[in-house]
């Protein structure tokens, strides 16, 4: 396998982005900072705080940051059903942002990996032309499994 210099560039940034994430794991007090950010929201934001709590979740649920802190006190600020609606479209909102960022950066990858391994190959060519009916047989399949 060649290396390129756009190759090299997307490994050196994952590798960075990896170290960056270890070291805040360990060096930042994570729990503090979301809870001062929480008391920030409740008592600075107002009517807005909502929306900021569900645009903070994005960043976390990309970076695979626990954020039951975030959604604990975002239904005992606002709430249940405000709070809910809230952690829900940031959720979601994210982990809509992580699919697609590990879709663009991550693709070439798995396709070069998937070169080396037949079975691999054919399951890819068989969820691209009716991935839905893969998806739906795969579950099944898990299930069956699961009760046996």
């Amino acid at each position: 396998m060649a290396f390129t210099w756009g190759s090299a560039l997307r490994i050196t940034l994952l590798i960075l982005l990896v170290a960056a994430v270890v070291t805040a794991c360990f060096t930042l007090p994570v729990e503090k900072i979301l809870k001062d950010f929480l008391t920030w929201v409740d008592q600075d934001l107002g009517p807005w705080g909502p929306l900021v709590l569900a645009v903070a979740y994005i960043p976390l649920t990309i970076l695979a940051v626990p954020a039951s802190v975030l959604t604990l006190g975002g239904g005992y600020l606002f709430g249940l059903p405000v709070g809910f609606v809230a952690d829900s479209i940031g959720a979601t909102i994210g982990a809509g942002a992580a699919f697609l960022l590990g879709r663009t950066i991550g693709k070439p990858f798995v396709i070069s990996k998937l070169k080396d391994y037949p079975q691999f190959r054919s399951v890819a060519l068989a969820i691209r032309r009716s991935g839905f009916k893969v998806c739906v047989l795969f579950i099944g399949y898990l299930e069956l499994n699961l009760c046996l």
